[in-house]
């Protein structure tokens, strides 16, 4: 029997760029879920009878919403749903499940590289047709519907056994309940080759992939250990835990600190990688040397033809605009298009559907290709592991021979985390401010040759995004860009990114700290973020 339940609006179910994102206990709230599902399914028009795809990464929360997802499906019109086993799919797994089954969307469960737990985070996100993230002319119409909702659908109905391979009916639903890894590990084998990386393997190469408790373990089990013949425990954290074994699935140096120490030990693996809550980021460590996201990016495009599924070339590179120009001076040399997009993946979609763009990247540790439309942990690992298969150089020798022939852009983020948001707010207001009066004058990062608040024409439908983050840029190449970011659940946070360019013939051998210093001290002059946020340090450095 379906149901219609009355219910009145929440004020707060507003998607950010990567859907909506709560503390458990605000989804907790009777009718919070489902408010915001059914404004999901009341923005979108076509789906009668038609396919969703569903699943998560596991958190807590994920398996209880799994059940509203598909009662509310069914008692909206959805003639099939595809749910992950066990209610698994990482994010990028679910991207190809979409497009491989010529699904009308899906709805992925997670909160990313957020912490997992009864106090800690859950997600919604709806992804379309193309396997990629809603374009805000969507997620507009989910935040304004969540606005004025009265009511809801949903199947009076037990709840569903998700668990067991197989198919069964939901009211006038078909349910498959699907396996999570094969299709994507055969995705992963067919770009990339896996018999010189299983050689590679077996010649003696080791590795370590930390997959944080989350939703990569299964997955890398599956493709390290059993297709490519690495030992097992080579995946650490390998289980998928619903509070990730009280880990934060962020694979940055500082919550994949495990990691990061064992590749600076002595006896270090060649190789180590990591993946975040829902297997969309990546952390890239080679022996004692540690790889930025915006490097990783710009030494995968410039050496992806390496792997089958990329030898024909690229068709452009794209990166958020937070994110190093190091990719800059890659699609220079290869003579392709570079795309600056604002933070959120669903702006390179559009870039790839189009055939402009074949790899992107952010610095926020998110890379992946057109081979889905959401950035891919594990695909930038295999990349890394091809690469690494074919030139037979390690990792540190392989940047260095990058930054020999591009130079190098020293850059580093610093989020200032959990800050009063009307504080936050009154800090950009205040640098946007004054953008007209700073090119000309001179602070501790030397001169500022522009300032302006970074606003974004899509080249594919000509549709503009503004104030998408503040750009200080100096007389020597050297940039220092203020954002407030969209992914926490408390507060605001206030993301710097601070970057230094040395050419070739420049010094390569510096500490990071050392080469932006002056930058950091720029950083303070120009937003006094101590005076706004009562912090004298950053809550955490990548």
């Amino acid at each position: 029997m379906i149901q219609t339940v009355a219910t009145t609006p929440f004020d707060d179910q507003q998607p950010g760029t990567s859907g909506l994102r709560k503390k458990v206990r605000v989804f907790q709230q009777p009718h919070y879920a489902e408010n915001f599902v059914q404004s999901v399914f009341d923005s979108l028009d076509g789906f009668a009878g038609q396919t969703l795809v569903v699943g998560g990464d596991g958190r807590y929360l994920n398996r209880e919403v799994i059940q509203i997802v598909l009662k509310m499906a069914a008692a909206n019109g959805f003639g099939r749903a595809l749910v992950g086993q066990g209610g698994i799919l990482s994010t990028p797994a679910a991207s190809h499940l979409i497009r491989a089954s010529g699904a009308f969307g899906g709805l992925v469960l997670s909160a990313s590289h957020n912490p997992g737990g009864p106090d800690e985070d859950f997600g919604i996100k709806y992804n379309i047709g193309n396997g990629g993230p809603a374009p805000e002319k969507v997620t507009d119409a989910i935040a304004a519907r969540s606005l004025v909702i009265d009511s809801y659908k949903i199947l009076d109905a037990a709840d569903m056994d998700i668990d067991t391979i197989g198919e069964s009916q939901l009211s006038e639903m078909t349910v498959e309940i699907v396996d999570p890894v094969t299709a994507y590990a055969d995705l992963m084998e067919s770009l990339f080759d896996f018999a010189a990386i299983r050689a590679q393997i077996a010649g003696g190469f080791t590795l370590a992939f930390d997959s944080m408790s989350a939703v990569t373990g299964p997955y890398a089990v599956e493709i390290f250990e059993s297709r490519l013949g690495a030992p097992q425990g080579t995946v650490m954290n390998g289980t998928p835990l619903p509070d990730f074994g009280h880990h934060h699935p962020d694979p940055n140096l500082v919550h994949a600190k495990e990691l990061y120490d064992r590749m600076m030990a002595p006896d270090a693996p060649d190789f180590g990688a990591a993946s975040d809550g829902d297997g969309d980021r990546n952390l890239i460590i080679g022996r004692h040397s540690y790889v930025t996201p915006s490097d990783s990016l710009a030494v995968l495009a410039a050496n992806a033809h390496l792997a089958p599924g990329y030898a024909a070339g690229l068709k452009g590179i794209a990166r958020s605009m937070p994110t190093s120009g190091a990719a800059d001076r890659v699609a220079e040399k290869l003579g392709v298009p570079l795309y600056e997009t604002p933070t959120g993946w669903k702006f390179f979609g559009n870039l790839l559907d189009a055939g402009m763009a074949t790899i992107c990247g952010e610095e926020s540790a998110g890379t992946g290709s057109d081979h889905v439309r959401e950035k891919d942990g594990i695909w930038a690992v295999l990349l890394w592991l091809n690469i690494l298969a074919v030139r037979q150089q390690s990792v540190a020798a392989i940047m260095a021979d990058h930054w020999a022939t591009y130079g190098r852009n020293y850059y580093a983020r610093h989020d200032y985390e959990a800050i009063a948001k009307d504080k936050a707010d009154a800090l950009m207001a205040a640098l946007r401010a004054k953008l007209a009066t700073l090119p000309g004058t001179a602070n501790s990062g030397g001169t500022v040759k522009a300032a302006d608040d970074f606003a974004y024409t899509d080249p594919t439908d000509q549709s503009v995004s503004r104030n998408q983050g503040v750009r200080i840029l100096f007389e020597d190449g050297s940039r220092v860009v203020f954002r407030l970011s969209g992914t926490g659940t408390q507060g605001a946070t206030l993301r710097v990114y601070i970057e230094r360019y040395v050419g070739p013939d420049g010094d390569l051998g510096l500490e990071t700290g050392d080469a932006l210093a002056p930058l950091i001290a720029a950083a303070q002059e120009l937003a006094d973020i101590r005076g706004y946020t009562g912090m004298d340090q950053p809550s955490v450095i990548t």
